[in-house]
Parts: structure tokens; C-alpha cells; sequence
């Protein structure tokens, strides 16, 4: 589809693997991205999504 990438080559351009970009697409934190059957197709000018996960200490004072 034009205007679409793979999750293979968003793992390429982003440098991650295509099983995380699959994990990002399934979590909805690549906009735009649509599942058709067992295939992700993403937009190719969308950007890598950013870390905003945020981690708790497991010792609390």
C-alpha cells in the first residue's frame, strides 16, 4: 500500500527489532497504524514512538 510501511522496515529505520514494533503497533503507540489480517501496515512519515514509561522503585521509604 502506498504511503505504508512493514513492520520490517519500520524496525530498520528505527533500529529496534520488528517484533518490538509489532508489540508498539498491538499497544496503539504508533498512530496510525492499522492491522490488516496478521500484517501491520504503519504510516512511513510517522516517527518512532518515545520511551514515556515510567518506572517505580520497588523500595519505598
Amino acid at each position: 500500500m502506498n504511503g505504508y510501511i512493514t513492520t520490517q522496515e519500520a524496525a530498520q529505520k528505527w533500529n529496534i527489532s520488528a517484533r518490538q514494533v509489532q508489540i508498539l503497533c498491538k499497544n496503539n503507540r504508533i498512530e496510525g497504524a492499522v492491522q490488516i489480517n496478521r500484517i501491520w501496515l504503519i504510516p512511513a512519515n510517522v516517527s518512532k514512538p518515545t520511551n514515556t514509561y515510567k518506572y517505580q522503585s520497588q523500595h519505598s521509604l
